[in-house]
């Protein structure tokens, strides 16, 4: 029987998200810009779909923009704020713990001629709040700061950052990668002062294909993706309805947000402690991380082989800090993990359905492995 702990890489779709997507692909295949029946039907169901996800956000309607992905809505977001404000400065500010398809956008922008700030977190995944107001000014246009991190779960204090923002007198918008956070805590990004907030389904027991963007009223940002105008003009391109309305039904079953938090922490904390008795076992999330995402290193056994042997016993963790072809973690080095700490590195992420047999399970595969290959 397999064990799945790769939860930050994505869910299993949950049943009301299978069922509806099959609906729509079954009954209910029209186009919602078409304007026969069909058109019409698909119609409702994306109207209802925003809407869900809207009063989830607590924000309007009209604030949510749906995307293929959690990708294309940071694609967004980034080359539609810097366009449209491309006569106001050429500043640009985000961290060294932000996703690729974050980073790649900045690396982009430096080549452009932009100035680019990237800031550094401490030893527990944080940005410094002192470092990002000295680095504001009038010239910022852009400040991006994800809300959890996808390697160690670190949670950045964003309801801090558009107070800044307005306190260096700079009209930078504040946008949030917040693929990892959305549905784990709560969010409201109005109230935060987030401007532009990007999450994903596959993350959240829906099906991939379907992300989507705040957009705060407040401002205004230009489309980077154009065609048939979809989206009010923003992210042109025929609606994935199967994705977006399965998106909609997985927000349903989210259910309470804090009972599901509590319930990861108590199991994130059962296995804590079991791994307490196993040397030379560190772990590499600070302690007030999101409880989904735990990073621990297995020194003395490389991370591809932990994740090998594991996965011969039916269970599913990520190597997720070290990348392909000997590239360590640019998050775990910038947080001053040790070389032998990254080498050694594992992502274990958790969902609401996971239980304590399932770290029961992972305890007993990383001593089996450890047991055979220190020896």
């Amino acid at each position: 029987m397999s064990v799945y702990l790769d939860n930050s890489a994505t869910t299993k779709p949950c049943e009301k998200a299978v069922k509806k997507a099959l609906e729509m692909m079954n009954e209910n295949f029209g186009n919602p810009s078409s304007l026969h029946f069909c058109g019409y039907n698909a119609k409702k169901e994306l109207d209802s779909a925003r809407h869900t996800i809207s009063t989830f956000l607590w924000c309007e309607d009209n604030e949510v923009f749906f995307t293929s992905s959690g990708t294309i809505a940071n694609h967004t977001a980034i080359l539609g704020a810097t366009k449209a404000k491309r006569r106001e400065g050429k500043k640009v500010i985000t961290t060294l713990l932000e996703h690729p398809s974050v980073l790649k956008h900045y690396e982009t922008l430096a080549e452009q001629g932009y100035d680019v700030v990237y800031l550094k977190p401490d030893s527990n995944g944080k940005i410094n709040l002192h470092e990002l107001s000295n680095a504001v000014d009038e010239n910022t246009v852009l400040v991006s700061v994800m809300a959890v991190n996808n390697e160690v779960g670190s949670i950045q204090e964003i309801s801090k950052i558009k107070g800044i923002i307005k306190e260096k007198k700079s009209k930078a918008y504040f946008h949030c990668d917040a693929v990892q956070a959305f549905g784990k805590i709560l969010l409201k990004p109005k109230k935060l002062g987030i401007d532009l907030m990007s999450i994903s389904a596959h993350k959240i027991h829906g099906i991939k294909g379907a992300g989507a963007l705040f957009v705060n009223n407040s401002i205004r940002i230009l489309p980077s993706i154009v065609g048939g105008g979809q989206e009010s003009g923003l992210v042109s391109g025929t609606e994935a309805m199967p994705a977006i309305c399965a998106f909609a039904e997985a927000v349903n079953d989210i259910g309470n947000v804090m009972k599901n938090l509590d319930y990861v922490a108590s199991v994130k904390d059962y296995f804590v402690n079991k791994i307490a008795d196993i040397d030379n076992v560190k772990i590499n999330s600070p302690s007030d991380a999101l409880p989904y995402i735990i990073n621990i290193s297995v020194e003395g056994v490389p991370s591809q082989v932990m994740l090998n042997s594991l996965s011969s016993m039916g269970i599913c963790v990520s190597a997720g800090s070290a990348c392909a072809k000997g590239h360590r973690s640019d998050v775990l080095t910038a947080m001053g993990v040790s070389p032998k700490g990254i080498d050694s590195a594992i992502r274990i992420s958790l969902s609401k359905n996971t239980t304590e047999n399932d770290m029961n399970l992972l305890y007993n595969g990383i001593v089996d492995t450890i047991n055979r290959v220190r020896r």
